[in-house]
């Protein structure tokens, strides 16, 4: 009598590859996050890498020589960025950053509502309210302080893995689509391989899409909160606009931090006009929403607002701020799946109908 039939221990070995597919996603997970970014990062110039390639008189037709010439026109654009509007950002983030730590000091103490309340005509006893709440929590204040400075310096400790993403990008855009055709030359089955190859052209038509959006939003929001800013005076207007306007890229998430960023400079910088600044996020926030990103985004996503919510909430408890960027193209990818799947499989089949 055999220990183990052949069914039990199929679903044993299933099991058993489930649980080493999860353990190598856990263990390798920061590597596959650089690849993942490295794709979209190819996904964002392969129009461009397609185009030149096709204009023989620069290209010669070599798909090689276009990469290398779309590399150096981004390096000249971002030298060019840099050289405008660079030293400004860095003068002012190095001003913040010295500023920043009398600023908590005093918040953690108490002593900024003495501070601000005398410049906004607060009256004694509020200013004796507020001082004593801010002492009472200061540890709470602080705990906040130090899980920022944390993650700051886990992002530091990452540079090195961003600074691999364009270097591993030059690997997809020149092998990506070999790369896909040779795993499905190895599917044999004609109604799976059907099935994978339009899964395989949707997501890629939806990635493309999503990845320029994304960029096309966040750059037209650091130009605006730059402008804007720097017209109404806020401190530090530079660096604040160029923060907020990136975190544009962490939907619905990063136009709320970056929004309270500005608002919290503003508030310890004790800058008088919050309520302007507040009515101008408030209204930005709108435009882009209701305005600027159905007609940029369009109606390649498909995605119902509240189902968006949901993948972003579960994204971020899964995987925080990386869970909340991919939560999206997820979201899209398993209605790219469902549909493909009722196309290929589930019309073909008979539907049961109700008597």
């Amino acid at each position: 009598m055999e220990f183990l039939d052949k069914r039990t221990a199929s679903v044993l070995i299933t099991i058993l590859l489930f649980f080493a597919a999860g353990a190598f996603l856990y263990l390798a997970g920061r590597v596959l996050i650089v690849f993942l970014f490295a794709i979209f990062f190819a996904y964002l110039l392969d129009p461009l890498v397609s185009r030149i390639e096709q204009w023989r008189p620069i290209s010669r037709g070599s798909r090689t020589i276009a990469i290398l010439e779309v590399y150096a026109i981004l390096c000249l654009v971002v030298g060019i960025v840099l050289l405008l509007v660079g030293p400004a950002i860095m003068n002012q983030g190095r001003r913040l950053g010295d500023a920043l730590p009398g600023l908590f000091e005093k918040v953690t103490s108490g002593q900024i509502a003495w501070q601000i309340g005398s410049n906004r005509g607060w009256s004694y006893n509020t200013q004796i309210r507020v001082q004593q709440f801010l002492a009472g929590h200061g540890n709470v204040v602080l705990g906040w302080i130090t899980l920022l400075g944390s993650r700051v310096a886990v992002f530091a400790q990452n540079v090195i893995w961003i600074a691999l993403i364009p270097i591993l990008a030059i690997f997809f855009l020149k092998d990506g689509r070999s790369f896909t055709e040779k795993i499905l030359e190895m599917v044999e089955h004609r109604q799976k391989k059907q099935f994978l190859t339009g899964i395989a052209e949707d997501v890629n038509v939806m990635l493309a899409h999503f990845i320029r959006s994304q960029l096309i939003l966040a750059g037209l929001s650091v130009v605006v909160y730059m402008a804007v800013l720097a017209t109404l005076r806020v401190p530090y207007a530079s660096v604040l606009g160029s923060v907020a306007g990136v975190m544009e890229f962490i939907p619905v998430v990063g136009p709320l931090l970056g929004a309270i960023a500005i608002l919290g400079v503003a508030f310890l910088a004790n800058y008088h006009h919050l309520l302007v600044v507040a009515a101008f996020l408030a209204g930005w926030r709108l435009f882009q929403d209701y305005v600027t990103a159905p007609r940029i985004m369009g109606g390649k996503l498909q995605l119902h607002p509240l189902a968006v919510i949901f993948a972003i909430l579960v994204g971020g408890e899964i995987a925080g701020v990386i869970g909340v960027y991919l939560s999206i193209p997820i979201a899209a990818g398993l209605r790219i799946i469902w549909k493909r799947w009722q196309r290929t499989y589930a019309n073909g089949r008979p539907t049961i109908r109700a008597a």
